[in-house]
């Protein structure tokens, strides 16, 4: 490694673990380290995490990644992490969130459910804020569970300091500097960006006027864009745990997700040009256990089932629209492993990557055995609903369960070739359908759809999404995106870049692109029509069985 090279330090905190990053300048990642965090789960749909073992970890792998350079050569730093709540007391102590009093426990992880009975209070009091979260707010975001814990852990409560989401703890906890990204207070405390304040009538309305108290001082009186600079870098203490130097830049800060989604918004296709590349036209799909469907606009729009339009919520100047399907490799996974083929399978391949590359080998053979042209013709007469754990958009209902109809007296591995090409399917209709209510709602068009996490490795989904969606996929050379977003904040924080979005261009990369076949719209179209049948038809039976 030269000298002379800068580079950025992209910390990305997931739900089970704490990586880094060092990434140079044109978006390579040079080095990457991984640690464990740990979860403790109390009872069922309890989650719980603490800030002093994640920032543990954080050290561990931040001195790894850098080890091979000199610490001048470390221009910035740039921190994401999953949209959990953190709960400080004086002296930035922590407070218990748990009902075993440990201390240490002091974050509600993102995906706990506790807060569902003050979800629904929130919801049914219908204030004008929540149409920036597709009329309603979901139970993973913060101010139910701030409710939570005034309800049910109230020494916590009287106690709070400061309550952060998990990115801004890590800024703060970089610098002593007490500053918020708008794109986690927009996206999950329903702050109102477009008063660029927080809404005491909504606060109060909730049952949390503590919290409105010496001008919002524990939710955090200093809210920045992401991408800028936070106090005066690194401090002291902090360098010497990260192995930095003292002063080294910080940025503001993004959540997990939405740090891949700037990695991918700069990407672009090999044969076309940076300064053609309209970021508009680009949903990025953060792929995984879960989706996330992030895509920005110059003007806002308001989609009834979609969060958002969230103001500048990671690039300046755009505001960002966010869907998801809250099973989607897990689904596939579930599919897979209920199968009575499964344990064969794994005897025969091993680990499941191995097994779904050889059902994407299969499906091809089934096809021509049955003389059929295309290999999603294999489904015509099998339809999926893919909602086993509820719809987090555009239907925004969490009692939505799946269908699957077509079903015959098919067995072994040809019969879970096909289920699972099914299911594989119904996730691209997913898509389509949250396309589609963008378009209904006045979005500029998309142009292209782009993939990282790691159903992104898996030709077949994004192969059915491109042809589904009717749109080219692409899928970035550098697939550790959500690490080359947040080093993206650390370069343009650092002034290496004129702003985020020529961070994110320069650092996107280029990637694979995958055209739609043409000559298979008519029957994705005839698909897509029964797949929103399905949708009516549940909501039919529901009556039904209600009485109604």
């Amino acid at each position: 490694m030269s000298q002379q090279s800068s580079y950025f330090v992209g910390v990305d905190v997931g739900t089970g673990s704490a990586r880094a990053a060092l990434v140079a300048a044109d978006g390579r990642v040079v080095e990457q380290a991984v640690q464990e965090i740990k979860t403790w789960t109390p009872e069922p749909h309890y989650y719980e995490q603490s800030t002093e073992d994640i920032w543990s970890a954080i050290c561990n792998v931040v001195k790894h990644v850098i080890a091979g350079v000199n610490k001048s050569q470390v221009k910035g730093i740039g921190f994401d992490a999953t949209c959990s709540l953190v709960v400080l007391g004086l002296n930035g102590v922590p407070l218990t969130v748990s009902k075993s009093g440990e201390v240490q426990q002091n974050v509600i992880l993102w995906m706990d459910h506790r807060a569902d009975k003050e979800t629904a209070e929130i919801n049914a009091k219908k204030h004008p804020l929540l149409q920036y979260v597709g009329g309603q707010v979901s139970l993973e975001m913060e101010v139910p569970k701030l409710l939570w814990l005034k309800r049910n852990l109230s020494k916590t409560y009287g106690s709070i300091w400061r309550v952060f989401d998990l990115p801004d703890f890590l800024t703060w906890r970089a610098t002593g500097v007490d500053t918020r990204s708008l794109c986690s207070v927009v996206c999950k405390w329903n702050y109102d960006a477009a008063a660029n304040s927080w809404n005491e009538e909504f606060l109060c309305g909730a049952g949390l006027q503590e919290l409105t108290l010496n001008n919002f001082q524990k939710l955090g009186s200093d809210v920045q864009p992401p991408g800028k600079r936070v106090g005066k870098g690194l401090s002291v203490s902090a360098a010497e745990e990260l192995g930095l130097s003292v002063g080294t830049v910080v940025s503001t800060s993004l959540i997990d997700a939405h740090a891949g989604a700037l990695g991918m918004f700069g990407c672009r296709a090999d044969c076309s040009a940076a300064d053609t590349d309209d970021v508009q036209g680009k949903m990025a799909l953060i792929a995984g256990t879960s989706t996330c469907h992030m895509s920005i606009t110059r003007e806002a729009c308001f989609a009834k089932g979609i969060w958002g339009p969230y103001q500048d919520a990671i690039i300046p100047g755009y505001f960002l629209n966010e869907g998801g399907q809250s099973i989607a490799g897990h689904l596939l996974d579930h599919v897979l492993k209920t199968h009575e083929s499964y344990g064969e399978l794994k005897e025969k391949l091993g680990a499941d990557k191995n097994i779904y590359q050889h059902l994407n080998q299969l499906l091809p053979e089934l096809a021509a055995a049955r003389g059929l042209s295309d290999v999603c013709c294999l489904t015509q007469d099998v339809h999926v609903w893919p909602d086993l754990h509820g719809n987090r958009s555009p239907v925004a209902d969490p009692t939505l369960r799946g269908i699957l109809t077509g079903l015959d007296m098919t067995r072994g591995i040809e019969s879970l070739a096909i289920k699972y090409l099914s299911y594989t399917q119904a996730l691209a209709y997913g898509t389509r359908h949250i396309i589609e209510n963008l378009y209904q709602h006045q979005r500029a068009p998309f142009q292209t759809l782009l993939f990282c996490g790691g159903l992104a490795k898996n030709p077949l989904y994004v192969q059915c999404h491109a042809d589904i969606c009717n749109l080219p996929a692409l899928i970035p050379d550098e697939q550790e995106m959500v690490l080359v977003g947040a080093a993206a904040l650390g370069a343009a924080a650092a002034g290496h870049f004129d702003s985020l979005e020529s961070a994110s261009k320069a650092m996107g990369g280029t990637g694979q692109l995958l055209k739609p076949n043409r000559q298979t719209v008519e029957f994705h179209n005839r698909k897509y029509k029964v797949f929103l049948q399905l949708l009516e038809h549940q909501r039919q039976y529901r009556s039904i069985m209600n009485g109604e």
